[in-house]
């Protein structure tokens, strides 16, 4: 090759590169179910995977709040996303829920298990006390955090079977990595409770699991493991916390949302039973 044909070989395979990274993140026409869609980080995650194009079908309690999110959606990106209530710890409900997407879009593209029961308890002269915790909120995070995964995993893993492709995420946390740092708290009487601990714990090998148990069928599984996330937290845990980041600082929204996307477009199409951890270095030390 002449030198001089150098700078145009090179200009070349950069446009190319470019091209086949908007390639990997165009998720246009592609349906994904998201649990806890009515959520904080649930709304904010729909609305990056719909700034791609992709058609957001959202999951939560309240019906009319998801559907009036799904309307919000299609008009701002030009989607065709869809708001369901459900209860994704009643097996019923999810089968039936599931069926309706297929039936609209014909098919599940990716199912992001987002939903979790409430992570911070407070009691009353307390720091979420072992000795006296609730087995009404134990089980509520099981239900939730664990059993509604497997449910909505079960049906639309089968329906992904079924067309041969598919991707699942599941949200996990650092919690369910190492241990709940009880210093940070200080005496604010709120804490982050062992059930979510435990279930978060839980996500990641059940993530091994089901990437393990369909291998070969062009299901990818993984899971994201998030640090906290900043929203408007008392000074004196901000500061605690940040001081047990290597990066100074909470994550914010974006530092999730491109790792939601990263993971469940093409962008990491050779990235299965994985546990990617987004913390700021908090777990590194």
């Amino acid at each position: 090759m002449a030198s001089h044909e150098l700078p145009t070989a090179v200009a070349t395979y950069a446009a190319d590169r470019l091209e086949r990274l908007r390639r990997w993140y165009d998720m246009k026409g592609r349906t994904v179910i998201l649990t806890g869609g009515a959520g904080r980080l649930g709304r904010y995650y729909s609305e990056v995977l719909s700034e791609v194009g992709a058609n957001v079908v959202l999951f939560d309690l309240d019906a009319a709040v998801c559907e009036s999110l799904a309307r919000g959606l299609g008009d701002r990106f030009q989607t065709k996303p869809m708001g369901f209530g459900v209860d994704i710890s009643k097996k019923p409900q999810v089968a039936e829920t599931v069926a309706s997407v297929v039936k609209r879009y014909g098919r599940i593209d990716v199912l992001i298990n987002n939903a979790a029961a409430q992570q911070l308890t407070v009691f009353s002269g307390s720091l979420c006390e072992f000795e006296e915790f609730p087995l009404e909120v134990w089980q509520a995070n099981l239900d939730v955090n664990l059993t509604g995964a497997f449910l909505c995993c079960q049906a639309v893993g089968r329906q992904m079977v079924k067309q041969g492709s598919g991707v699942i995420l599941n949200i996990g946390s650092v919690y369910g990595v190492v241990a709940c740092d009880q210093r940070i708290y200080g005496n604010s009487k709120i804490n982050s409770s062992i059930a979510y601990a435990t279930t978060k714990s839980g996500l990641i090998n059940f993530t091994r699991y089901l990437a393990s148990y369909w291998q070969g069928k062009n299901i990818r599984v993984n899971c994201l493991s998030p640090g906290g996330v900043y929203n408007n937290q008392a000074p004196e845990f901000v500061e605690n916390y940040t001081y047990r980041t290597m990066l100074k600082r909470m994550a914010t929204v974006d530092d999730l949302g491109s790792a939601v996307l990263y993971l469940v477009s093409d962008a990491s199409q050779w990235v299965t039973g994985t546990n990617m951890i987004v913390d700021g270095g908090w777990t590194a030390w």
